[in-house]
């Protein structure tokens, strides 16, 4: 009896171990600055770089539909003579998108800035400028927060162990200490050059990426720059969705899916105005209604949209996705304040509607009207002073059975990707529980 008693204790321990958080406390990202991200909503995500001459992944397809070799010499003839910061950033300014992520090293290995710890960077291209560099004095000029993407795994790194995607081989001659002294020094010149608002890192899945390696990468951040923003893709992990007290990370972040809906914890979806990540010659373009549905569906669920496009191989943005990402802008010009700076809920978003809240308003985002009326689900303890639609009319409404809120929807909704419906309160709209 005894032994098993003493076991159990042991178990115990070693659960509560377990839970243990990997970085301290201490130094985490601070709540303040955390709301602060949250309050952005939208972000640009840009993947590009060598891969684009091709058309293919970037990363993902070195070995695959592109040779290894031929892959790993593209920088050679990369030349985006048509590239212009200023443009790229305008374009996310024009989308109503207040931070801008770049892919500064992607699986591949190639560096978009001039690092001094490795060759294979785009000064050694026939381009030679630094295009991370440009683009953080863009972001500066025109008031968008700058964020850079690094990842974690490096199939072009003799240090790394392993050299392509899906690889069982491990490299008998990698070192991953001298791995993860390379990425310090790389991240040093990131942060102290450029002053990233957030890092999002990437590839944390492979076997040979430890907890260990991520709680020493985020402490060195940390001591670099207490307010930097890091994602939870730094910690060993493939649960990308999830945010747990043990994660390395501030956030979380689901990739192509709209999160669910999350009040506790942060979040950020990252989604392709296309298919695919990197540039792909007539990819397929999201239709209007679902970019817009999906901001909206996002900031429902109290979640970020971090929005990917792909600039083609000689720098410029493919037109059509100029205009999709105005055409997004010109929408949130009108509804903006019932994204930007809200909460998600309280209730959880669906196909016909989303809610956010800001102080005393509630926000009715209606999608498409399937009747003349709109009814709530139940809405505890709520008084509404007034209804109207934001730059329309009023709303009328009554409460019905069990104080469910029916709304009299007006007989051609004002927009047809995204109708906002304000309803003024007499308490605060933030504090309303969650209803599911």
């Amino acid at each position: 009896m005894k032994y098993f008693f003493c076991i159990s204790i042991l178990l115990l321990s070693l659960g509560k171990l377990k839970a243990q958080p990997l970085v301290d406390p201490v130094i985490k990202t601070s709540k303040a600055v955390m709301d602060d991200f949250m309050d952005q909503r939208f972000g640009m995500f840009i993947h590009w770089g060598p891969v684009t001459l091709r058309g293919t992944e970037i990363g993902w397809s070195r070995g695959n539909e592109v040779p290894t070799k031929e892959y790993d010499n593209l920088y050679k003839e990369f030349d985006p003579v048509l590239f212009d910061a200023d443009a790229w950033v305008k374009t996310a300014k024009d989308a109503g998108m207040k931070y801008l992520t770049i892919v500064s090293k992607h699986h591949d290995g190639f560096c978009m800035w001039p690092t001094k710890f490795s060759d294979y960077n785009i000064m050694n291209s026939p381009y030679k400028k630094d295009i991370v560099g440009e683009l953080a004095s863009s972001c500066k000029k025109y008031g968008i927060k700058f964020c850079i993407y690094f990842t974690v795994l490096d199939w072009h790194d003799p240090n790394y162990p392993i050299e392509i995607s899906g690889s069982k081989n491990i490299k008998p001659s990698a070192d991953m200490k001298k791995f993860v002294l390379t990425m310090k020094n790389e991240l040093q010149e990131i942060v102290t050059r450029y002053h990233p608002y957030m890092l999002w890192f990437d590839g944390n899945w492979e076997s040979p990426w430890k907890n260990e390696y991520a709680a020493d990468i985020y402490t060195y951040l940390k001591k670099l720059d207490p307010n930097v923003i890091i994602n939870n893709r730094l910690g060993a992990s493939d649960d990308h969705p999830k945010l747990t007290p043990e994660t390395v990370g501030d956030y979380a972040t689901p990739e192509q899916e709209i999160g669910a809906l999350n009040m506790n914890n942060p979040w950020e979806t990252c989604m392709t105005i296309c298919n695919q990540w990197a540039w792909k010659p007539n990819d397929k373009l999201k239709p209007l209604k679902q970019c817009i549905q999906t901001l909206v569906k996002t900031a429902g669920g109290n979640g970020n949209l971090l929005f990917n496009v792909g600039p083609m191989p000689d720098g410029r943005m493919e037109e059509r996705q100029v205009k999709r990402l105005k055409e997004m802008g010109d929408w949130l010009k009108i509804y903006g304040e019932s994204i930007y700076g809200t909460k998600g809920g309280p209730l959880a978003p669906n196909d016909d509607f989303a809610t956010t809240r800001k102080g005393n308003k509630l926000y009715i985002h209606v999608f498409e009207k399937k009747s003349n009326t709109l009814t709530l689900p139940i809405l505890s303890n709520i008084k509404v002073k007034q209804a109207y639609l934001i730059n329309g009319g009023k709303i009328n409404y009554s409460r019905g059975a069990n104080n469910a809120i029916t709304l009299q929807l007006p007989d051609q909704l004002p927009d047809s990707n995204d109708s906002v419906i304000v309803l003024e309160l007499t308490t605060n709209a933030e504090t309303i529980p969650v209803v599911l």
